[in-house]
């Protein structure tokens, strides 16, 4: 892993080839023993959370209006989905941020420039393939930090939205929806009629027992527990070449193996919608920034 450090608060960590061998040889080697080893070095009383975004896709289902820039420098009345980001993050007193950025990364790192908060740009040079190389490229927090929050960069929200989920007593949580439009793209929650997560994924099996179905925001609280257990299912599909895997796979493997760690919080009613297509933009700006309500630091 090469590191670049710039004149102020921000580092340059490159994800490449090299990067991920070396994280398959430290899965190999157990993820158990370089847990302990982080404890015994950095202490378990670092409470600090911090958050990940994942910015590195190309956007392309937005057509003309990506203007070939990163989706999530989207404006929406003269703010960028990215500089939301920071600022709700801020006023929810999360200290550092780490950004994975693939295309077109300078011009986030530009965009971001006069930020006072704490930003890791990690980039990922192979951005075209699936979000889980992504992921895998912040495994720095993931094993290192006692609780983290992980989100998804084009997404517009309100802000009670991130202060449920810190607040939340759920130690692994998952934001539900239970007001969403049917189909094959939203990731949907299931829960079954004992509280518990039985399903996490576009694609739900119409055999499926379930008493609620929602749709994911897109953005998680995990423990280092299930950081470093995300590793290494990571591992798993990177060392069978399913490079194209999106994230939420991973995690899906954790929920239905150990569903007792996880729980959600319903936040049905908080606006919110991904930007993926040119009729999601026409929606934020006509149906969610009417109700978003300012932020309170």
């Amino acid at each position: 892993m090469t590191i670049f450090s710039s004149a102020n608060v921000h580092k340059d960590i490159f994800c490449n080839n090299d990067t991920i061998q070396l994280f398959l040889i430290v899965a190999n080697e157990g993820l158990e023993v370089l847990w302990f080893k982080n404890h015994l070095h950095k202490g378990i009383n670092n409470k600090i959370m911090k958050a990940i975004i994942l910015a590195a896709g190309i956007g392309n289902r937005l057509g003309m209006h990506a203007a070939n820039q990163p989706k999530s420098l989207l404006k929406f009345e003269g703010k960028s989905l990215l500089k939301r980001h920071i600022e709700i993050l801020s006023a929810n007193h999360i200290e550092e941020i780490t950004i994975v950025t693939g295309y077109q990364s300078e011009m986030i790192k530009t965009h971001l420039s006069n930020e006072t908060i704490p930003i890791n740009y990690i980039y990922n040079d192979r951005y075209a393939e699936g979000s889980i190389i992504s992921l895998s490229c912040a495994q720095e927090t993931l094993y290192n930090e006692s609780e983290f929050i992980l989100m998804d960069a084009d997404v517009l929200y309100g802000h009670e939205m991130i202060t449920r989920l810190i607040n939340t007593n759920i130690k692994n949580c998952l934001l539900l929806d239970r007001d969403f439009i049917p189909g094959n793209e939203p990731v949907k929650i299931c829960v079954d009629k004992n509280a518990q997560i039985n399903e996490f994924r576009k694609n739900i099996d119409e055999k499926l027992d379930y008493a609620i179905q929602g749709e994911s925001v897109g953005f998680f609280k995990f423990t280092k527990l299930i950081g470093t257990s995300l590793l290494g299912r990571i591992n798993d599909y990177l060392a069978k070449n399913k490079n194209n895997t999106p994230y939420e796979e991973a995690i899906r493997d954790l929920l239905l193996i150990y569903p007792e760690q996880f729980g959600y919080e319903d936040v049905t009613g908080i606006p919110w919608i991904e930007i993926d297509f040119p009729e999601d933009i026409e929606r934020a700006q006509n149906e969610i920034i009417p109700k978003l309500s300012p932020i309170n630091y």
